[in-house]
């Protein structure tokens, strides 16, 4: 993203709110003549529905992201596919009443932002978002802030990084428009040189005719309660009740295996708890990469990945807090993924290591209505050593794909078929002495020419800014390890997605871009997870 070496200051802590029970319908079951209606409260409920990822959504929606990405990245066949100046790149420039307005995203509707994430080196500026094709913007921010903007809506769903430094910070307030939506930003500063602006904005867009409700800042009044709840539930999610299986205290010797049937019949697991147990410390560390989960649901392997990259939590099973996963340090792993299936299941756990672990498992599960919008879970794994890292400034007038010394991207996940892409683990052992996550992050749907998504470099991805990264913890992205401020050594980043989950009928793909502040090889783990047949 940018070459300067500084270092991450992470905002953790939240408004603490009571626990609440589990959210009930994915979309508001209002009827406006017949039709189902999309509005602030509808996305709210259906992101603490956690049911909800595991269904092809209802309605329908394509997810689109307009980034700060650099234009002169065309095409892989061309030159520039790499280039790395990510700031300052605007769709274009618009004057409004003698101001000029640089024009972030433009998208009609009807959609929802579902995701916005921005960094600066000065917050100076006035971001507008204008709805429905209005003359004066509803939302207007005194500067590149969006903590600036009056959203009284928690930690969970807006909150900072870096905030001593260059500032950044994310927000999941779903803003939902009936028509269009365009997001400006107004300089107002005198500086001679622009200092570098950085944007992603996630956003939805649904199939013509469905009824959406605009976005007014008098909503968050109204959902107070809603706003209340989600924050509460994404920071500690409630507990589930169904029915409990238990295999405890069970050896699994080195090479061996233990299996474990799930009650028979249309069914979800709702919550899974492995713990691993090992009196040796280093030992332990190490199960949580040579103890494999594999998971079969209808005689179908969709799951085969080592426990640490399942959790999230990468090489030596680190602590993790997210609305998905949870570990807690000493050992034992929450996963409350839903994972439904027809008529059977099984999960394995193998141990590739070379001295015997004990684990515990307990699963609850939910009866399941099976229908046509119902997708199996998946997770898909890869690993690699010495993957090369090219420097940054690589030369834009040559075609890297041409080039054997060019840069590469490494392929996360490359499927065809249908489904939901929910989001990834990234594991790596840093070689190099300084930053290897210059590159861009890029998702493909259904053979699309051009990414859906085209990132602004790795950490940006996962809601972070100005790599190197330190520990942090958020309901949807987190760090749960850096060894070393340089990014030398060991580090791990993770996101999972909710409302910005990318559905794809036919194929799916994601790629990140190997660059790095002074090249060299590092080793990479990667986990996707999804949902499909």
């Amino acid at each position: 993203m940018r070459n300067a070496v500084i270092f991450m200051i992470v905002l953790l802590g939240h408004v603490p709110f009571p626990e609440t029970t589990k959210a009930q319908s994915s979309i508001d079951q209002k009827k406006d003549q017949g039709k189902m209606i999309v509005n602030l409260h509808a996305l709210l409920e259906e992101m603490i529905d956690r049911q909800s990822v595991a269904r092809w959504p209802k309605p329908a929606f394509t997810m689109r992201q307009a980034s700060s990405y650099d234009r002169h990245s065309v095409s892989p066949d061309q030159p520039g596919w790499f280039a790395n100046d990510d700031q300052n790149q605007f769709i274009r420039t618009e004057m409004i009443s003698g101001r000029t307005e640089y024009v972030m995203m433009d998208a009609d509707g009807p959609g929802a932002i579902v995701r916005f994430w921005l960094t600066m080196q000065t917050n100076t500026g006035r971001l507008r978002i204008y709805f429905d094709h209005e003359k004066d913007a509803s939302i207007q921010i005194e500067a590149y802030d969006l903590m600036k903007g009056g959203f009284d809506i928690g930690s969970a769903l807006l909150s900072y990084h870096r905030p001593k430094m260059e500032r950044g910070n994310t927000m999941y307030l779903p803003l939902p428009y009936r028509e269009h939506c365009k997001v400006t930003f107004e300089r107002t500063d005198t500086l001679l040189k622009p200092t570098p602006h950085y944007y992603h904005v996630n956003y939805r867009t649904y199939a013509k005719g469905t009824t959406v409700k605009t976005f007014t800042l008098d909503d968050l009044r109204k959902e107070r309660a809603t706003l209340a709840k989600v924050q509460g539930s994404l920071w500690n999610p409630p507990a589930i009740e169904g029915q409990e299986k238990k295999m405890p205290g069970r050896i699994i010797s080195s090479r061996g295996s233990i299996s474990f049937d799930l009650p028979e019949g249309s069914q979800a697991i709702e919550n899974l708890t492995i713990k691993l147990s090992e009196a040796d410390s280093e030992k332990l560390s190490n199960a949580w990469n040579t103890v494999f989960l594999k998971m079969e649901f209808d005689g179908q392997e969709t799951v085969r990945c080592p426990l640490g990259d399942f959790a999230g939590s990468g090489f030596g099973g680190r602590r993790i807090k997210s609305w998905y996963r949870e570990v807690d340090g000493n050992g034992q792993l929450t996963s409350r993924w839903v994972m439904p299936y027809k008529s059977k299941a099984k999960i394995t756990l193998f141990n590739s290591g070379g001295s015997e672990v004990k684990a515990d498992l307990n699963v609850t599960t939910t009866p399941w209505k099976w229908d046509e919008s119902s997708l199996y879970f998946h997770v898909s794994h890869r690993f690699g050593t010495d993957i090369k890292d090219v420097r940054s400034d690589y030369d834009l007038k040559k075609v890297a794909s041409q080039d054997s010394t060019g840069p590469i991207e490494w392929t996360f996940i490359d499927v065809k078929g249908k489904g939901i892409y929910l989001g990834n683990t990234l594991s790596v052992n840093n070689h190099m002495k300084s930053w290897y996550g210059e590159g861009d992050a890029k998702a493909w749907v259904d053979g699309s020419s051009f990414p859906v998504e085209f990132g602004t470099g790795l950490e940006d991805y996962y809601n972070t800014s100005w790599a190197p990264v330190e520990i942090y913890q958020t309901p949807f992205a987190n760090a749960p390890r850096a060894d070393e401020e340089s990014s030398h050594g060991y580090n791990t980043f993770t996101r999972t997605r909710n409302l910005d989950g990318i559905p794809f009928e036919k194929s799916f793909r994601y790629n990140l871009e190997m660059l790095s502040w002074d090249g060299g090889t590092i080793d990479i783990s990667s986990t996707v997870y999804w949902y499909g047949l």
